[in-house]
C-alpha cells in the first residue's frame, strides 16, 4: 500500500478484527439513495468500526468527503446536516398510507427536484440549455452545481481530509478522453472541485474544470470504486464494507416505468460481483505461482522469478461485506433524484438496520484465512 496510507492505530481501533490492517468503506453513486450510506456509517461508528480508507463515486464521494473531512465525533452530525439540507423542501403536509399514494407523492417530489433543483446541491440553469447558444455556460447542463461547492466548503475540513488520517479517493471520468481517474489523497491534494467533479452526472450537471482538464461523474464509466481499493491494498489485510445503491438483481419489468428503472439498476450496479470474482480468480492464480516457485531450487531462479517470489510472499487477506439497498415497492425509476425528507429518513434507517444485521454475523468480520484471498458476505444473499 502507498506510504501515505494511514497505518492501523491499535489503541484507537480496539474493535477491529484480529489481523485487520484497515477498515475500508466503498460507496457507490446513487443520488438521493446516498442517505442509505449515511445510515451504514452511523451503525459502524456506534460499533467502533471507524474506517481508515474511504473510496466513493458521485454521492458516495460526497458522503466519503464529509466522513473523512471531519473528526469522528462530528461525522454523523455533519452527515445529518447535509442530508437534512438537501431534503428540506416540503412535499406534502400529509399523504394516505399505501403504495399508490406514496408513488404519487414520490413522483411529485421528483418533479419538484427536476423543476427547482435541490437545496445545497444544484439549481436550474436560466436559460434552459435547450434555449442557450452553443458554447454558452448554460448550454451543456440543466443545472448549476455551485451550491454543492459552497456546501462542501462549509461541511468538510479539507486540511483534515488531506492530512492522511483517512485515505480518501473519489472517481471521475475525463470528458476529453473518456478515461476514468481516481483523485486519491495519497497522490494529490483533494479540493472541493475533485468531489464536485465526481458528482457531476451529465446532462443534469456540468463538467468540472480541474487544472486544464474537464471531468464528469465517475458513474458514467464505473459507479463502484471497489477496483481502486483492491488494486492498492498491497500486502495489507482489509475489511471492506461495500455499500451499493443499485441492485444488479431485479424482477422482470411490467411497464415502461419498470423498464427505465431496471435499465438504471443494471447500468449503475457496475457488476460489483464481477469485480470481486475477477480478483478471487486472480488471487488463486497467484497462489499457484507461489507454490510452484517454492518448489524450484534457489539456484534455478533468475532475478525476475526471485522478485516475483518476494512479491507473492505476503498476499493480502480481504473480507468484503456487501450491502445493497433494497428498493421499496413504491419506488420508481426516479428514486435517485427523489429528494424528500420522508424517503431520506427511510433510506438512512435502512442502511442503519442492514448494517446491524450484517454485524450480527460476527464470524463475517474475520479476515480471510491465510492465503485465502478475497471472501464476500452479503446479508441479502445468505442463501448464496
Amino acid at each position: 500500500m502507498d506510504a501515505n496510507t494511514p497505518s492501523r492505530l491499535t489503541g484507537s481501533h480496539a474493535s477491529w478484527p484480529s489481523r485487520c490492517d484497515h477498515i475500508a468503506l466503498v460507496l457507490q453513486g446513487g443520488g438521493a439513495l446516498g442517505a442509505y450510506q449515511a445510515g451504514v456509517y452511523q451503525a459502524l461508528h456506534e460499533n467502533g468500526l471507524e474506517p481508515s480508507w474511504i473510496n466513493g463515486v458521485s454521492i458516495g464521494g460526497v458522503n466519503a468527503a464529509i466522513i473523512a473531512g471531519n473528526p469522528p465525533e462530528r461525522r454523523i452530525e455533519r452527515l445529518r446536516e447535509f442530508w437534512d439540507m438537501v431534503t428540506s423542501r416540503q412535499i406534502w403536509l400529509w399523504s394516505p398510507d399505501g403504495d399508490d399514494p406514496r408513488k404519487l407523492r414520490n413522483a411529485w417530489s421528483a418533479w419538484l427536484t427536476m423543476s427547482l433543483g435541490t437545496p445545497g446541491f444544484f439549481t436550474p440553469h436560466h436559460p434552459n440549455p435547450l434555449l442557450s447558444l452553443r458554447g454558452a455556460s448554460t448550454a451543456t447542463s440543466f443545472y448549476d452545481n455551485h451550491p454543492l461547492r459552497e456546501t462542501l466548503h462549509r461541511l468538510v475540513d479539507f486540511e483534515l481530509l488531506n492530512s492522511g488520517d483517512v485515505r480518501y479517493a473519489c472517481g471521475a471520468v475525463h470528458v476529453g478522453t473518456g478515461n476514468f481517474r481516481y483523485f486519491d489523497n495519497a497522490q494529490v491534494a483533494i479540493l472541493p472541485e475533485h468531489v464536485v467533479a465526481s458528482a457531476a452526472m451529465p446532462p443534469g450537471l456540468p463538467m468540472v474544470r480541474i487544472g486544464t482538464d474537464y471531468y464528469w461523474d465517475g458513474g458514467v464509466v464505473s459507479n463502484t470504486p471497489l477496483q481502486h481499493l483492491l488494486e492498492n491494498t498491497g500486502s495489507d489485510n482489509v475489511l471492506v464494507f461495500q455499500i451499493d445503491l443499485f441492485s444488479a438483481r431485479g424482477a422482470l419489468p411490467r411497464d415502461m416505468a419498470d423498464v427505465l428503472g431496471r435499465m438504471k439498476d443494471i447500468s449503475f450496479s457496475s457488476r460489483t460481483r464481477l469485480v470481486t470474482d475477477y480478483y478471487m480468480a486472480q488471487h488463486r492464480q497467484k497462489l499457484i505461482q507461489k507454490k510452484l516457485l517454492a518448489k524450484i531450487p534457489e539456484d534455478r531462479l533468475d532475478d525476475g522469478e526471485r522478485a516475483l517470489r518476494e512479491e507473492l510472499a505476503n498476499l493480502p487477506e480481504i473480507t468484503i461485506l456487501q450491502m445493497i439497498y433494497q428498493q421499496k415497492a413504491y419506488e420508481g425509476q426516479a428514486k435517485d433524484y427523489e429528494f424528500s425528507g420522508t424517503s431520506m429518513r427511510e433510506h438512512w434507517d435502512a442502511g442503519y438496520d442492514d448494517t446491524l444485521r450484517t454485524l450480527s454475523h460476527r464470524d463475517w468480520l474475520a479476515m480471510a484465512p491465510e492465503d485465502g484471498g478475497v471472501i464476500v458476505h452479503d446479508v441479502h444473499r445468505i442463501e448464496d
